[in-house]
Order: C-alpha cells, then sequence, then structure tokens
C-alpha cells in the first residue's frame, strides 16, 4: 500500500468526490484508509463512563485506498505514486508527475 499515515489525499470516487483531508489511520489488511472529515456517517453511541449522555455521533469511515490519491506537495494534485532508491540508499516515494519526493 502506497498511503501512509499523514498523508494528504484526494478522494476520487464516491459520495465524497472531490474532497482531501489528512490520513488518520491505514488498515492494510483491509486496502482501506480513514481519512479527516470524509465518509462521516452516524453512530448510535450507548451512554458510558466517557460519554454518559450517549447519543448520535458522527465518525468517520474506512474507504477503500483505491478510491483515493495522494495529493502532491510541490504540483498540488493528485498524482501516483512511484518508489525508487535515493542517493543516500534508502526507499522513497515520488510523484510520477513532477518527480517531487514526498518522503
Amino acid at each position: 500500500m502506497k498511503i501512509k499515515k499523514g498523508d494528504m489525499v484526494m478522494v476520487m470516487t464516491g459520495k465524497d468526490t472531490g474532497k482531501s483531508g489528512k490520513v488518520l489511520r491505514v488498515i492494510p489488511r483491509e486496502n482501506r484508509v480513514v481519512i479527516e472529515g470524509v465518509n462521516r456517517v452516524k453512530k448510535h453511541q450507548k451512554p458510558s463512563r466517557q460519554l454518559p449522555q450517549g447519543g448520535i455521533m458522527n465518525v468517520e469511515a474506512p474507504l477503500n485506498a483505491s478510491n483515493v490519491m495522494v495529493l502532491c506537495i510541490k504540483c498540488d494534485k493528485p498524482t501516483r505514486i512511484g518508489n525508487k532508491i535515493s542517493d543516500q540508499q534508502e526507499k522513497v516515494r515520488y510523484c510520477k508527475q513532477c518527480g517531487e519526493i514526498l518522503d
């Protein structure tokens, strides 16, 4: 999976098409990502010690990772990600459009 926690991504398909946000959590086993402020669903919460009132909460639900693209820092567009070996002999991710290193 080429998406990491903390990346800025844009949703390409689904009900939140065009929205962007920061990746809060990555679930590689299910190929899913949770993005801040995107794909919000209502969750009915029973009263507990942390939330004595209970009620209906809005939470971010996971999206399939194939429905999002990483936003490049330099060109500020959704882009595909490639891997290459840098001068320091370490594997880095880069923007396929402008060549900017993302890591």
